[in-house]
C-alpha cells in the first residue's frame, strides 16, 4: 500500500526532472568531501523535478544537514549530516512534506551503485567511431587512385590507427571468447574475435608486402557496429538490479535497545534473541519479536498488503519490516538480523530470481546453433583454396578472412537490440519503462495476468464514500477529531471532511488512544472517533471508521480508488483471451468486491507472499506463462516468480527491482498494449533472424567462390546490419 503522495505522479515539472538529477550529481560530488554521517532513505512518493527541489531545498535547511541528493530514478535520498542526525528526524521532516520515507542500509546498497560496464562499452564505440572516420578519409584516397609509396603510406598511417583501436575497442569481444574457450565452448564473441584478429593480421601483411588491398576500414567499422549492438544491449538490461538487495537494504539497520530502563542504539546485527526493543510510533519494526508492553497499531500494508491497521497489545506477534503507528511497544526479540522474516523473504526472492534466469533468448538459441559453424566454414573455405591455388596463401586467407567477415554475426547481435531499442521508445512515450531487454519477448508468451489489488488496481488510498449522509455537526465533530489522529483512515477523512468546506468542531481534551481511536469532550459529551467495539457501534462488512457522540453512533465508510485505466485494462486482457486473476493480502470482502467491480472471477484474498509465489509456481507447473503485477513488499516474491513483471513507478524500491517493466503513471491501461506490443516486437525479432539467414544463404557461396575481397565483405556485412536496424525502427 502506498499514502496519498506517492499516487501523485503526474505533473508539468517531469519533464525537467533529467536537468535536475545532473545538478544533484554535483551535489554528491561536493558531499563525499565531508565527513559525517550518510542516511539513505527511500522516498517512492518522489516523481518529478519539483520534488527533487522541494525535498532537497527543505532538508537542506535543517540543522546539521550538510547535503542533499535525491536520485530520481532509483527514488532514493542520500543525506550528509552530523552524527547527531538520525533517519527517523529526516523521515518525519519528509513526512511533513507529505512524502513517506524508509530507511536503506548503505552497506547494502554500496554494490548496485556503480555503472562502469556502461561507460566502458560507451568510451569504446567513441573510440572505434572517430577512428573509423579517419581511417576512411585515408581509404578514400586510395581509392581515388593512390598508388605505389603513397598508397603504403597511407596504408600505413592506417595500420598506426586502426591496430591500437582494434585491441582497445575490441577487448569486450576478444575477452568474453577467451572465457568461453578456456570453459571448453564457443560463444557468439569467438567468430567476432577471429574476424577482428584475422582481417587486422592480413591488412598488415598487405601493408609490409606492398599490397593493393587493405582492410583496416573494414576491420575498424566492424568493430564499431559490434560495439553499437553490445551497448544497446547493455542498456536494454541495466536497469535490472537485484530485488534480493534492495529487499535486503530495507531492513532497518538500527534498533532501540532497553537494558535496564536504559535506552541504547545498535545496529540490529548485535541484537540476540530474547533481547528487549523499543519501537516508537512512527518507526518501523526492526525485528521479528513478541509485544511485552504497550498498545498501537500495526501497518502491514507493505508485507501483506491489507489497507486496515491491526491491533497490537501485549503477545501480539510482529513482524520485521511493519509500521508502528500509534503508540510505544517493547518488543522481545525472537529473530532478527539474518534470521528475521524480511530477510527470509530477501532470500527467496533471489531463489526466484535465479529460476527467472535462466530463460532462454532468442538470440541464445540461434547463436548455439549458428556460432560453431562459422569458424568451421571459414576454415574449409582456407584449406580449399589452398589447395586448389596450388599453395597460394595470400589468397586462400584472403578468401578465408571475406567468409569470416560476411558470416560475422553483427547483424545476428543486433537483431535483438534494435528492436528492444526500438519497442522500449515507443513503450516509454505510453508510459512503460523497459528494465530487462528478454522482457519483451516474456511478455510476448504471456497466456495469464495476475493482479495485486491494493496500490496497483487501486491507487492504495481510503476515499469516504458516504459523507452526504451525515448531518453537519456530526461532520464537523469527526473532522476535529480525525484532524487530531495520524491513522491513515482518520487522514483520509479529515482530506475528505476539509475539501468540502467544513470547519472542525471546538472540542477539549482530546487525546488518542493507541490502537482504539481518538476520543474528547464536546458540548459536555464524550465523543470519540475509532474502533467499531470501543465507540459501542456495530461493525460493518465495509472499511469504516466509527463516531460516538454521546448516545448516537455513525459510521464513515470508505472505499479504495481504482487506479485509472483499472476497467479497461481487465477488459482488454480478457479480450485478448488472457486469463486474469486477483491475489491480496486484503480482506475477503475488499478483494471480493474489486473482483466483482472488475469481472474477475479468479480471486484470492489474504494471501501471505510466500502463498502468492506458490500460486505462480502453480500456474507454471501447469504450463501457463504468468504475468504479475503488483507493488508492495509482498508481491516482491510473486514479481521475481513470474515469468515476468510489471510494478508501478510509486511502488518501493524492492518490488520496482524484481520487476522487468516499470509503470510510470497513474494510469495503467498500457499495459494491454505492452502485451500486444511485446507480440509485434518478437515478430521483428524472428524477422531479423530470417533475413539475416537469407542474407548468410545468398553471399556466403559468393565469400566461398573468392568473388569478393574483405573490404566488400565488410561492406555487405554493413548493409546487412543497417536492413536489420531499419526492420526494427518499423515499430516506431
Amino acid at each position: 500500500m502506498t499514502d496519498a503522495s506517492s499516487s501523485l505522479s503526474a505533473c508539468p515539472a517531469c519533464v525537467a526532472a533529467p536537468a535536475a538529477e545532473a545538478s544533484a550529481r554535483q551535489a554528491e560530488a561536493r558531499a563525499r568531501a565531508l565527513d559525517g554521517a550518510r542516511i539513505i532513505l527511500s522516498v517512492p512518493g518522489a516523481h518529478c523535478a519539483a520534488c527533487i527541489g522541494t525535498i532537497e531545498r527543505d532538508l537542506e535547511a535543517m540543522p546539521g544537514v550538510r547535503s542533499v541528493r535525491l536520485n530520481l530514478t532509483l527514488k532514493r535520498l542520500s543525506v550528509h549530516a552530523d552524527e547527531g542526525i538520525e533517519a527517523a528526524t529526516v523521515a518525519t521532516r519528509l513526512e511533513k512534506l507529505g512524502y513517506d520515507a524508509h530507511e536503506l542500509d548503505p552497506g547494502t546498497l554500496s554494490m548496485t551503485e556503480t555503472d562502469r560496464q556502461g561507460r566502458d562499452l560507451l568510451m569504446r564505440m567513441a573510440v572505434a567511431g572517430f577512428s573509423m572516420m579517419n581511417v576512411m578519409l585515408l581509404s578514400v584516397a586510395v581509392w581515388a587512385g593512390a598508388t605505389d609509396a603513397t598508397r603504403d603510406l597511407f596504408h600505413l598511417v592506417s595500420a598506426l590507427i586502426a591496430v591500437p583501436t582494434v585491441a582497445f575497442s575490441g577487448q569486450p569481444f576478444f575477452r568474453s571468447a577467451f572465457r568461453a574457450l578456456r570453459a571448453g565452448r564457443l560463444n557468439m564473441d569467438g567468430p567476432i574475435a577471429l574476424a577482428l584478429i584475422l582481417t587486422v593480421a592480413i591488412s598488415l601483411y598487405e601493408t609490409l608486402h606492398s599490397g593493393h588491398h587493405a582492410y583496416f576500414e573494414a576491420v575498424v567499422m566492424l568493430t564499431f557496429f559490434l560495439l553499437i549492438g553490445r551497448y544497446l544491449d547493455y542498456r536494454a538490461r541495466a536497469l535490472a538490479r537485484s530485488a534480493a538487495q534492495e529487499l535486503a537494504a530495507l531492513e532497518v539497520p538500527r534498533a532501540t535497545r532497553l537494558r535496564d530502563g536504559i535506552e541504547t542504539t545498535v545496529p540490529v546485527a548485535e541484537l540476540a534473541v530474547g533481547d528487549l526493543v523499543l519501537v516508537r510510533p512512527g518507526g518501523r519494526v526492526p525485528v521479528d519479536g513478541v509485544v511485552m508492553s504497550g498498545q498501537s497499531e500495526i501497518d502491514r500494508s507493505l508485507l501483506t498488503g491489507e489497507t486496515l491497521p491491526a491491533f497490537a497489545g501485549e503477545g501480539a506477534v510482529l513482524c520485521a519490516g511493519e509500521v508502528n503507528l500509534t503508540g510505544p511497544l517493547s518488543v522481545r526479540v525472537t529473530a532478527a538480523g539474518k534470521d528475521s522474516s524480511l530477510h527470509r523473504m530477501a532470500d527467496l526472492v533471489a531463489m526466484a530470481e535465479a529460476s527467472r534466469n535462466k530463460y532462454t533468448t532468442l538470440a541464445d538459441k540461434a547463436a548455439r546453433a549458428y556460432a560453431p559453424t562459422i569458424p568451421l566454414l571459414s576454415l574449409g573455405a582456407f584449406l580449399a583454396w589452398l589447395w586448389i591455388s596450388g599453395g597460394d596463401l595470400r589468397l586462400a586467407v584472403n578468401i578465408a578472412v571475406a567468409t569470416l567477415i560476411i558470416t560475422c554475426p553483427c547483424a545476428l547481435g543486433l537483431a535483438v537490440p534494435a528492436v528492444v531499442t526500438a519497442a522500449s521508445g515507443r513503450l516509454f512515450r505510453k508510459g512503460l519503462l523497459i528494465k530487462d531487454g528478454t522482457a519483451l519477448e516474456r511478455l510476448a508468451e504471456v497466456d495469464t495476468v495476475v493482479f495485486d489489488k491494493t496500490g496497483t488496481l487501486t491507487l492504495g488510498t481510503p476515499d469516504p464514500t458516504n459523507l452526504d449522509d451525515h448531518p453537519e455537526a456530526a461532520a464537523c465533530i469527526a473532522l476535529a477529531l480525525a484532524q487530531g489522529s495520524g491513522h491513515p483512515l482518520a487522514q483520509a477523512l479529515a482530506k475528505g471532511l476539509s475539501g468540502r468546506g467544513l470547519r472542525p468542531a471546538r472540542l477539549e481534551a482530546m487525546q488518542e488512544v493507541p490502537g482504539y481511536g481518538i476520543e474528547a469532550q464536546w458540548q459536555g459529551h464524550k465523543v470519540r472517533l475509532g474502533r467499531a467495539a470501543w465507540v459501542g457501534a456495530e461493525a460493518l462488512d465495509s472499511t469504516a471508521a466509527y463516531l460516538a457522540i454521546g448516545n448516537e453512533r455513525r459510521a464513515f465508510t470508505f472505499a479504495d480508488r481504482l487506479r485509472p485505466g483499472a476497467e479497461e485494462l481487465v477488459a482488454a486482457l480478457h479480450k485478448q483471451g488472457k486469463q486474469v486473476i486477483l491475489i491480496s493480502g486484503d480482506v475477503p470482502a475488499a478483494v471480493r468486491d474489486m473482483a466483482d467491480r472488475l469481472g474477475i472471477a479468479d480471486w484470492q484474498a489474504e494471501a501471505l507472499p510466500q502463498e502468492k509465489a506458490a500460486r505462480i509456481e502453480a500456474l507454471h507447473a501447469a504450463g501457463h506463462k504468468v504475468l504479475m503485477v503488483g507493488d508492495g513488499l509482498n508481491d516482491t516474491v510473486a514479481l521475481a516468480a513470474a515469468h515476468v513483471s510489471i510494478s508501478p513507478a510509486s511502488a518501493l524500491d524492492a518490488a520496482r527491482a524484481a520487476s522487468d517493466v516499470v509503470l510510470l503513471g497513474r494510469d495503467i491501461a498500457p499495459v494491454a498494449y505492452a502485451l500486444t506490443m511485446s507480440r509485434t516486437a518478437t515478430r521483428r525479432i524472428r524477422e531479423n533472424f530470417w533475413q539475416s539467414g537469407i542474407y548468410n544463404a545468398v553471399f556466403v557461396p559468393i565469400a566461398l567462390f573468392g568473388l569478393v575481397t574483405p573490404l566488400i565483405a565488410a561492406a555487405v556485412m554493413s548493409l546487412s546490419s543497417i536492413t536489420v536496424a531499419l526492420n526494427a525502427l518499423r515499430l516506431k
